[in-house]
């Protein structure tokens, strides 16, 4: 079992562009662990982790309703957004300036064959980082992410999750809001949940955030959950990368 992943840090990039390279990696590793099986081989397969800022874009997951988009097409082109029918789980949600989008592309055979674990793991990442700035994040039964105030009239989404699995590898992944513009979740239903409300973590806080301090303790949390390192990355894609360890 691999468990270095493999970190690269995108800066901004457009979603489809994004969605096009997670695909590649997706493929790749799903390609060698086909190879691997056809040829009674063991090599092991990769594991990658990008951090990506997207400009404003909203997404629909492919269960999703389009109903919970409340802009029309000319509507969004007025005020720039894009918008893309995804292949993730989940309904509609928005990424955008301000907010870290996390996409782990794992080989789970690496880990643990289990998504529903797997999608609770990456919750408690993002719980233990928001505890970082004195947030208490939780669940919320039958509701995919990280909440705050669940159970009570203030119930808010700060983290949302979509992911996508193919032969037990991941991609797609969570979208923290940090210093996120919240206006833009109201030309959605977020997630398609009625009644709630999204926050972020300058929105609690009352002040900008660091979005690199941030990002680190969302790295060391990780390792610490998934029992991961962090190494050099080697998917081609020009932008730098750091190095991250237990």
């Amino acid at each position: 079992m691999n468990k270095a992943v493999h970190f690269k840090e995108l800066g901004q990039k457009p979603y489809k562009e994004t969605w096009a390279y997670q695909d590649t990696l997706m493929q790749q590793i799903i390609d060698l662990k086909i190879a691997n099986r056809n040829n009674n081989t063991t090599l092991a397969t990769p594991n990658y982790f990008l951090f990506v800022e997207h400009p404003h874009v909203y997404t629909l997951g492919k269960s999703g309703d389009i109903s919970n988009l409340l802009l029309n097409e000319q509507q969004l082109k007025e005020r720039g957004i894009s918008f893309y029918k995804s292949n993730r789980g989940g309904d509609i949600t928005y990424h955008g300036p301000g907010q870290i989008v996390g996409y782990p592309i794992l080989d789970l055979d690496n880990f643990f064959s289990d998504i529903h674990l797997y999608l609770r793991k990456l919750e408690e990442v993002i719980i233990k980082t928001i505890a970082e700035y004195g947030l208490k994040g939780v669940r919320s039964e039958g509701e995919t992410g990280v909440w705050l105030d669940v159970g009570t009239p203030f119930a808010r989404k700060i983290c949302a999750l979509g992911v996508r699995t193919s032969r037990w590898v991941t991609m797609h992944g969570f979208a923290l809001n940090v210093n996120t513009n919240l206006g833009y979740f109201d030309h959605i239903i977020p997630c398609g949940i009625k009644g709630k409300a999204v926050t972020s973590l300058q929105a609690e806080l009352n002040q900008k955030i660091d979005i690199a301090a941030v990002k680190s303790n969302i790295l060391k949390h990780f390792t610490t959950i998934f029992e991961a390192d962090f190494v050099e990355a080697k998917c081609n894609y020009p932008t730098k990368w750091r190095i991250y360890s237990r």
